[in-house]
């Protein structure tokens, strides 16, 4: 299904209102939980396109040997060096707990690497966001940890996974998911096995899938009435097939974490009341925010190779995001109209 005017219609509901009725943290909190030895640019850009898309806070939850990096890339960032590799599980707990208590989302991946210590308080967090309700946003090595335990998400339908195309063929192999089966249907089964969460498959169009009809089907063995239209409504894809840039360059797919978890932070600020009519039902918060960041990510990378070529690094998306948002969706004076 291709992107319909209803469907932007309800995105542009959960982008908060710039018109001086709301204070510091009601446009997002976003917090991005990665970054080891070799990896300290992709929680960077992860976080900082939260930023420039246009969340009010930013955190990086890293390794030590992380963090120095992370900190001189930009004094916008608030960077917790917490994930020490020699100190014990259960004294980070807290501190994880006291962090994520000030958060609407949690993204999980970039540059976590797999490193026992890291994808051991990647479990963690992402225990600690499921107890506290939180949107979560799993990419890069947080997909590595789910495709070893997919317990570990499986049934939590307030998350968005985002693999590429090599993520997404070990993801699907990791789930039993049968090769067979055709291209455009393979992101909605993954999405039928973790239990509908949300699946942004990325590629030269991106789809984006939720198919919780293992609950449907449930329902229909005891409640045979009805069974058919809560199976419709619990199936949704949708193909983004926006321009993108010609050149792939690594950290893209750290500003389209950045970017769809800032979607569902601002999700979770309407959900609490902040801003907005609130007729958009929680459930359906992953799949706007996974189209709207697709949409305005493919734009930033159109324009930013636009400007570079084949010199262009990720780097140059990030000044492009304003611009971007701004012809998706319109500047902040016309925000609401379409």
């Amino acid at each position: 299904m291709p992107i319909s005017r209803t469907l932007l219609e309800q995105i542009k509901k959960l982008i908060p209102p710039l018109d001086g009725t709301l204070h510091k943290g009601q446009s997002g909190r976003v917090g991005v939980l990665g970054g080891a030895l070799d990896y300290t640019g992709a929680p960077f850009f992860a976080a900082m396109s939260a930023l420039r898309f246009g969340a009010d806070l930013s955190h990086v939850i890293c390794s030590p040997t992380a963090s120095g990096a992370i900190k001189s890339y930009s004094p916008d960032l608030i960077v917790h060096p917490i994930l020490n590799d020699n100190v014990p599980s259960e004294k980070v707990r807290p501190e994880l707990q006291s962090i994520l208590s000030r958060l609407h989302v949690l993204i999980v991946g970039p540059g976590l690497g797999r490193e026992a210590y890291m994808q051991s308080f990647a479990k963690m967090a992402v225990s600690i966001a499921r107890e506290r309700g939180m949107f979560i946003v799993l990419d890069a090595d947080g997909l590595f940890m789910v495709g070893q335990d997919a317990s570990i998400i499986r049934g939590y339908r307030r998350a968005v996974v985002t693999p590429n195309v090599v993520e997404f063929s070990r993801l699907s192999e990791a789930l039993g998911v049968d090769p067979a089966t055709p291209a455009d249907a393979r992101a909605a089964l993954v999405s039928r096995v973790l239990g509908g969460v949300t699946v942004l498959q990325k590629g030269g169009v991106d789809i984006v899938a939720t198919d919780s009809t293992g609950e449907a089907a449930d329902l229909a063995a005891s409640q045979l009435a009805g069974a058919d239209a809560a199976f419709e409504q619990a199936k949704e894809t949708v193909h983004v097939d926006t321009e993108g840039g010609l050149k792939r360059c690594g950290g893209q797919g750290d500003v389209l974490s950045g970017a769809v978890g800032t979607f569902m932070a601002w999700g979770r600020c309407y959900e609490d009341g902040a801003f907005g009519d609130h007729t958009i039902p929680a459930s359906q918060i992953p799949l706007l925010a996974a189209i709207g960041g697709s949409i305005v990510t493919r734009t930033a990378s159109r324009i930013a190779f636009s400007k570079n070529g084949r010199s262009v690094v990720t780097q140059d998306m990030l000044p492009e995001i304003r611009d971007s948002f701004t012809e998706v969706f319109g500047d902040h004076k016309s925000e609401g109209k379409l």
